[in-house]
């Protein structure tokens, strides 16, 4: 299973340097989980740059893979997560969607560089 970042995300829409480093993991949505903060997050900033039908089409390919909402439960498991590591919220969520899937998180965020089960990938 993978979960792939915001900024991973970005990146492959984006066409960026690093964009054919995340296809394979976005390019097999049966083995992709997606956390809804990752819906916000490429939603938001592809609005802001491209539109919001071009954002809608992002989503829309997201939305091939299991989407994952926030629930209680997982919530709490973000928060220790935040405390052990540091993360930021939106980060502590990614991370506790991904290891609650036992999946591997895919992301070019330096802060994510070192972790088990983490595809870190530095920015070009």
């Amino acid at each position: 299973m993978n979960v792939v970042d915001s900024s991973a995300w970005l990146e492959y829409f984006g066409d960026g340097p690093n964009a054919a480093e995340f296809a394979p993991a976005i390019e097999d949505p049966e083995s992709l989980v997606v956390p809804t903060l990752t819906l916000f997050e490429v939603f938001k900033r592809t609005s802001q740059i491209a539109g919001e039908s071009t954002a809608l089409d992002a989503v829309g390919v997201m939305m091939q893979g299991t989407v994952v909402e926030l629930s209680a439960s997982l919530s709490l498991d973000a928060a220790r997560l935040s405390l052990e590591t540091g993360l930021p919220m939106a980060d502590a969520i990614i991370l506790a969607t991904a290891r609650s899937h036992e999946a591997v998180l895919w992301t070019q965020d330096a802060h994510f560089d070192g972790m088990d089960n983490v595809e870190f990938r530095p920015r070009r």
